[in-house]
């Protein structure tokens, strides 16, 4: 049903069967199916004591609640056994980000290593902060995608999506530039479909290897490598569009949440800082 009905990605597959395989691990043999509120809620207990971040444990309720309600609609079950259950109370945390300093420094760091390797570093590093992409788009992307426009990317997201992306003058250079050299990273020369082919099995390159090539960059650069992902450079892209005058809406469909509440995340990350701003700066701030 995540498959068909939804077009769920292949990742989001796999954190269900893996949330659904713990709790029928928690009932010991007993058939999940025909599991009970009490029996879910002994679960969710469970999960505390066992310290799982409430954000996590949130996840795996979610996970049960739709395999309940599948069950329901599809007259496996009379009742939903998930109803009468509130999910962990999670505290709001603010995405990690790096400042706009730091994405510069990322960047003359990235320009400076040589060759295709140089190349590809630069692109990736520009179309994750300069694009905000998810990694698993970015990784994800066809060749294909960047045969249309030059200006806009076509990119499958979260239920497999489409949006069209848009790229800054910067983004388009490196774009243009890692592709003349694209052919390094061909195995024997073969054709491959994807925008940044790898020799490895899965043929292009992973999620991993991306990290890793940040985690190499941050040193290069100076930095924590401990405080670099993927990921931050997509909240970085957020935080700092909205920093220039972005209008919050617009974030939303470059990002591709589904839901503007997701996006609203990085006003929070702006008060904050407006907060330090006025405690650091103001002079009534300072006298006290």
């Amino acid at each position: 049903m995540l498959a068909a009905e939804r077009g769920a990605a292949p990742l989001t597959r796999l954190a269900y069967r893996g949330d659904l395989s713990d709790f029928a691990r928690f009932l010991a043999g007993r058939v999940i199916e025909g599991a009970s509120t009490a029996d879910i809620r002994r679960y969710l207990a469970h999960l505390a004591k066992a310290r799982l971040a409430p954000r996590s444990a949130a996840r795996r309720l979610s996970a049960l609640r739709q395999f309940y309600r599948f069950l329901l609609l599809e007259g496996r079950r009379r009742d939903d056994p998930t109803l009468a259950l509130d999910a962990p109370r999670q505290g709001r945390s603010l995405p990690k980000l790096v400042s706009e300093g730091e994405a510069a420094s990322l960047i003359d760091a990235a320009r400076q290593r040589a060759g295709p390797d140089g190349l590809r570093l630069v692109c990736l590093l520009e179309l994750l902060y300069g694009a905000g992409l998810r990694v698993s788009e970015l990784m994800g992307l066809p060749l294909s995608a960047t045969r249309g426009d030059p200006r806009f990317l076509l990119v499958r997201g979260k239920g497999d999506k489409e949006r069209l992306v848009p790229l800054g003058e910067a983004a388009r250079a490196a774009l243009s530039a890692y592709l003349a050299g694209r052919g390094a990273f061909l195995d024997r020369g073969r054709p491959s479909p994807w925008l940044f082919p790898s020799r490895g099995a899965e043929g292009h390159v992973t999620r991993r290897r991306c990290g890793q090539l940040l985690k190499e960059l941050a040193l290069a650069a100076g930095m924590n490598p401990a405080r670099l992902s993927p990921h931050v450079l997509r909240h970085a892209f957020a935080t700092h569009l909205l920093d220039h005058g972005a209008d919050l809406r617009s974030v939303q469909e470059m990002l591709g949440h589904a839901d503007i509440a997701t996006t609203q995340i990085y006003t929070h990350v702006q008060g904050e800082r407006l907060q330090r701003l006025v405690a650091e700066h103001h002079p009534l701030a300072r006298k006290r």
